[in-house]
């Protein structure tokens, strides 16, 4: 009884090691397709900002100069889901599912045997006391009386369970020779696999995409600030929490600070989630829970440089909360700002005052009485909260959806709900404006929070119980000392 057990041992190794190479082959499968940046004129560049979701592959990146010295960037990047399509992906993901399957069998068989085979082992002994008995009548039939007969028949009823134990064992052996050979023609197809993936030096490839993207980063440092052109479609990051929230990441520049927020609600939250990673935000693990000493009012939150700048429940005041030291630094009224619902964005949610940074610092988005509802926008002190200087827009507030900055432009939104579009933005460099029209896609249909992130060029949106990313396209223009 000990054969299937040793065939149950080799079969689990084989799986093991089909498994490993599996699972250290598949990320690497990525097509290589597609690029987003294209060249306008002589120093002029319109350069997208990606950000990759879970689910596309490697985005490759370069970085060069020209014959007069100007930085070209490019970035060379899977389409989205080209994995998903790619026929050796897809025949290696069903493969491991075979795999998995098979292996999941294996493990019943091996459980089975070694029960059965402690049964068999158990009834060693009264096998070899009926063997004992049946030779002793064999040899002598004589001494075979009526009360022996009784104890051999007895013996040999207490044997008839180890019956469909055998019967178990013979469609157990049958299985174990229908695995092998699935395991045998799982190795031929992955065989083939590596060979027709032979032309390719993945590894090469993965050390080309970290000093590429290396060159890249360093091309970005040159890369002035440029005017929004376009927004991508939407990412889906994770499903979370309630209607109404914001999520973020830090938006000092620069920063390793890798750490993602959540804040649930609008309405005397408290509670601030933080996790290590964004990976380990989209699995919903890995975090801290801050309980903020003051409530907070709406959704129109920022973490920038390690601390969280919201607004203060039921009032104008701004607080700066630090979360290593779990304090508040400060905190500073925003004279005349309208509060609870005073000057709210059109979909309400006490969202009277926004605050947001970008590549030029922290501002405030809000509105007072004085400038009868209208949008002001002022570039605050991150350190006393002070406020530095102050832009009417004219754009009234209660007809924005949502609003962020970036490069020091405001970009407004008409609408929170479907078919909503960028459509005005005012440029506190020059104190003008202009509207615009340019579309995105409002996946769940009421976005209750829209912030950029200066650091990764991303907008944050929190959409329906959704936490959402776009990438954005911005015009750009590179000036080099050859200029």
């Amino acid at each position: 009884m000990s054969v299937p057990m040793l065939k149950i041992g080799a079969v689990l190794s084989t799986m093991a090691m089909v498994t490993n190479w599996m699972s250290q082959t598949l990320p690497s499968l990525v097509g290589l397709n597609g690029t987003t940046i294209s060249r306008g004129g002589t120093s002029e560049r319109i350069v997208s900002a990606l950000y990759p979701s879970p689910e596309e592959g490697w985005q490759i990146y370069s970085s060069a100069q020209d014959a007069d010295g100007k930085c070209i960037c490019t970035v060379v990047a899977p389409a989205q889901n080209m994995c998903n399509r790619d026929p050796r992906s897809r025949q290696l993901r069903q493969l491991m599912e075979k795999v998995q399957n098979i292996s999941q069998s294996m493990e019943v068989l091996d459980l089975r045997t070694y029960r059965d085979l402690q049964y068999v082992r158990n009834t060693e002994s009264l096998m070899k006391v009926v063997e004992g008995k049946l030779k002793v009548a064999s040899d002598n039939p004589r001494s075979l009386n009526p009360k022996g007969f009784q104890e051999l028949k007895d013996k040999v009823t207490q044997l008839l369970p180890l019956l469909p134990v055998l019967e178990q064992y013979k469609a157990d052996a049958k299985m174990i020779l229908r695995l092998r050979e699935e395991v045998r023609n799982l190795s031929l197809v992955l065989m083939a696999i590596q060979e027709e993936m032979g032309a390719y030096d993945y590894e090469e490839l993965r050390q080309r995409v970290l000093l590429l993207e290396t060159r890249l980063h360093s091309c970005m440092q040159k890369l002035g600030c440029g005017k929004l052109t376009g927004v991508s479609n939407p990412i889906t990051v994770r499903s979370s929490g309630s209607r109404f929230g914001s999520w973020m990441t830090d938006t000092m520049i620069p920063s390793s600070d890798n750490r993602v927020w959540s804040m649930d609600g609008y309405f005397k939250g408290r509670r601030v989630l933080e996790y290590r990673t964004m990976n380990d935000f989209m699995k919903g693990q890995n975090f801290v829970q801050h309980l903020l000493p003051h409530p907070w009012a709406g959704t129109g939150h920022v973490v920038y440089n390690g601390s969280l700048y919201y607004n203060k429940y039921q009032s104008n005041i701004i607080i700066k909360y630090h979360f290593r030291s779990r304090s508040v630094l400060v905190q500073r009224s925003l004279s005349g700002a309208g509060y609870n619902n005073t000057f709210p964005y059109s979909w309400g949610g006490s969202s009277d005052i926004d605050l947001m940074a970008d590549e030029n610092g922290l501002w405030a988005v809000y509105t007072t009485i004085p400038n009868a509802g209208n949008i002001v926008i002022s570039r605050l002190e991150p350190q006393s909260l002070e406020v530095l200087q102050t832009w009417d827009t004219g754009f009234p507030k209660r007809s924005a959806g949502e609003s962020f900055m970036i490069c020091g432009t405001l970009y407004v939104t008409n609408s929170h709900l479907a078919g909503a579009k960028i459509y005005f933005a005012y440029y506190t460099n020059t104190s003008s404006y202009e509207y615009t029209d340019i579309p995105f896609h409002n996946q769940y249909s009421h976005i209750s929070m829209m912030d950029y992130n200066p650091r990764e060029r991303v907008l944050y949106t929190w959409n329906n119980g959704h936490q959402v990313l776009y990438n954005v396209t911005l015009f750009q223009v590179i000036k080099t000392s050859g200029d």
